[in-house]
């Protein structure tokens, strides 16, 4: 067995194709971008391309751009000198300089902040950057892959990815589809994390055979197959399947009104108090982004005023793109009060 077959478990007509794929680009060295919902697996097919390749043995380096704060991502990506902020008593590596001869997976790359994306351009270009506060350049030779459950080209059109960086990264582009649209992937799966766990737990045992299987098969697995990980564990140890039968049940049923609700697809579910406080209380994500919205406005209107409206000056002073200035002007109706 090799190691795609060890780590990507499914025989579905697009996991085949997957596993095709990264037997062909192993030892390319070419940029790699991996999407699909959360829970799908990115991070495994991104280790098997590392494992598949000539860098094997080298370091396997992976930085989630959505859990750091931005101005911690760039110390932690391209390390610094000392004395280059406060506390910073001594030198240190970033994490591409741990990755040196391997690979780096940049884990939630949509979430990357838009003023380290240039930075990001130019290590793509030339594998080379500079550490915070130093003065010479570091020469770096590592694979660079991408993982996001996000649609880029969506966040280019409006303003918060940076159009050449998605080129540079778009080289090999992998798309994983959520689990429910690969069942024949539920039964190896499954098969797989029981032999897992009944490896690894004591006295883990449930029969997945029958209504429980079927039941399995017509679930629409919002979380994906690291959903189904936790369901087939749950089941191995606890064995309460009529009790969490009637939870993915509600799952499902809740999934429904939440979308009824207009909130987003694949959301958190909530009980019917949960549900009333949520209709009182906006979500934080919609107060951010209309915060967001209300900053940028002012911004790109106070800019626009200053150029005398020359769109081109204005998107070279904001750092973004000509297009997506005009779908940013467009978008916050600032051409109606021209």
């Amino acid at each position: 067995m090799d190691v795609c077959d060890r780590l990507i478990v499914g025989k579905s007509e697009p996991i085949v194709k997957t596993k095709e794929l990264i037997r062909q680009v192993a030892n390319s060295d070419l940029n790699v971008i991996i999407c699909g919902e959360s829970g799908v697996g990115k991070e495994l097919v991104a280790q098997a391309l590392h494992l598949s390749s000539i860098r094997r043995d080298r370091p396997f380096i992976k930085v989630n751009c959505a859990a750091i704060p931005g101005e911690l991502l760039e110390s932690e990506l391209f390390g610094y000198e000392k004395g280059a902020f406060t506390g910073a008593d001594r030198s240190k590596q970033g994490k591409f300089e741990v990755a040196h001869k391997g690979t780096m997976l940049l884990d939630e790359i949509g979430d990357m902040p838009m003023f380290l994306q240039s930075k990001m351009l130019q290590v793509l270009q030339d594998l080379q950057f500079s550490r915070l506060g130093g003065k010479k350049d570091v020469q770096v030779d590592c694979w660079i892959m991408a993982a996001t459950n996000q649609e880029l080209e969506q966040s280019i059109r409006e303003g918060r990815f940076r159009e050449d960086l998605y080129y540079r990264l778009n080289i090999i582009r992998i798309f994983i589809p959520p689990l429910r649209e690969r069942t024949d992937d539920i039964q190896p799966l499954i098969n797989h994390f029981s032999e897992e766990f009944a490896e690894t737990s004591y006295n883990a045992r449930f029969d997945f055979a029958g209504e429980a299987m079927e039941f399995l098969h017509e679930y629409s697995w919002p979380g994906n197959v690291r959903e189904l990980k936790n369901v087939v564990g749950r089941l191995m140890l606890l064995g309460d399947w009529d009790t969490l039968k009637q939870e993915l049940m509600g799952r499902d049923a809740r999934k429904i009104d939440s979308r009824q609700l207009g909130a987003q697809p694949g959301a958190p579910f909530a009980d019917d108090q949960e549900l009333g406080e949520q209709r009182k209380f906006p979500p934080l994500k919609e107060v951010k982004k209309k915060a967001v919205q209300e900053a940028e406005g002012k911004l790109i209107s106070a800019v626009l005023q200053e150029t005398g409206w020359n769109r081109k000056k204005a998107a070279k002073i904001l750092q973004i793109s000509y297009k997506a200035l005009l779908y940013k002007i467009k978008e916050l109706g600032l051409d109606k009060n021209k």
